[in-house]
């Protein structure tokens, strides 16, 4: 028993510890650039071991060489209670968890039909290939400060675990950091394509022009990109793409910034 209780206060001394050296980061971020973050780390290490090279595009802008249109485009895709909540937009997250419901039912019963109509081919004699099985589209309800704090210090691996520490976390960046801070941090580190890191690298690799100099449409293109850019980033002139990025644009005059 009191091996037991040994362990137990050692583990809860570890995870003490653990948040002061999150938080002792976090403080240092006020006045130091992070060089990298833990997801591009992992990203390094995946294209020197799947790819045998790492072609990587990041370079810092200050927060006021970014250009505003960029700015706003993000939030309005992305965040938009960016500057109102505290971390975490509880609305944002119950809605996108009856998203999620919804979209689970529907792929159940996509799934009870299939598997009906596979029985009735059954019994007929007749063979034809399987189906695959749909699967619900998972949508988060995550803001700018939660997907820094994921980037910045955890694995992308879905747990409850790791979903609190998540909040821990972004509860700490925006206690240590103003939102200003936090958006440069997020926009010079947030991923835009393969090995294509922060606003600078996403404006010149689609654009040619430096982050500054982004119009509304680039900006919000750039924006519609985040939620999977490697899969944007292989047709990032389709019609989805500039049909949410002109939408985007329409929005963006409502946002308010840092």
């Amino acid at each position: 028993m009191k091996r037991l209780v040994r362990w137990l206060v050692l583990l809860a001394l570890s995870a003490i510890a653990l948040q002061g050296v999150f938080v002792l980061r976090i403080a240092m971020m006020r006045f130091v650039d992070p060089e990298s973050t833990t997801f591009q780390r992992s990203e390094i290490w995946r294209l020197a071991t799947e790819r045998h090279e790492v072609l990587w595009s990041q370079r810092w802008q200050p927060y006021e060489r970014i250009a505003a249109t960029l700015k706003r485009a993000v939030i309005a895709s992305e965040d938009a209670s960016f500057t109102d909540h505290g971390g975490v937009d509880w609305e944002a997250i119950e809605k996108a968890w009856e998203r999620n419901q919804r979209a689970e039912a529907r792929a159940e019963k996509l799934q009870a039909q299939l598997e009906s109509q596979q029985q009735r081919r059954a019994a007929n004699a007749r063979s034809a290939p399987p189906r695959p099985a749909p699967v619900a589209k998972i949508v988060g309800g995550s803001t700018i400060s939660q997907q820094l704090a994921k980037n910045l210090f955890l694995s992308g691996e879905r747990s409850l675990a790791r979903k609190g520490q998540e909040f821990v976390i972004t509860f700490m960046l925006e206690a240590l950091l103003d939102k200003e801070r936090i958006l440069a941090i997020y926009l010079n580190n947030v991923e835009w394509g393969e090995g294509v890191f922060g606003a600078q690298a996403a404006s010149r690799h689609y654009f040619r022009v430096d982050a500054g100099q982004l119009s509304a449409m680039q900006a919000a293109r750039l924006a519609v990109m985040l939620p999977a850019p490697k899969r944007f980033e292989k047709r990032p002139g389709s019609a989805y793409v500039s049909g949410r990025a002109a939408t985007i644009v329409s929005r963006m005059s409502a946002v308010e910034l840092p």
